[in-house]
């Protein structure tokens, strides 16, 4: 999807071209609260459903802000020694 939408507008996006998970940073301030630092917490969940304003999780916690995002794993060559 490469239509200029970006955080919570391309969750909403790809959750009515009919997504089903779409692994989200949260948060209830701002899409740039929900960027950032994200060592140590735990603010990222499947988002499954927009209703009334709000973004739910798998966990059915709705959120405010929910902003795509993509993880991969850490190749050994990415690593500074």
């Amino acid at each position: 999807m490469n239509n200029g939408l970006k955080g919570s507008d391309l969750t909403r996006a790809m959750l009515a071209r009919g997504d089903k998970k779409v692994w989200c940073a949260v948060c209830d301030e701002s899409d740039e609260h929900a960027m950032m630092d994200h060592c140590g917490n735990d603010f990222t969940a499947y988002i499954v459903a927009y209703r009334k304003g709000y973004f739910y999780c798998s966990a059915g916690t709705p959120w405010a802000y929910a902003v795509p995002i993509k993880i991969s794993a850490v190749m050994p060559y990415e690593i500074e020694m």
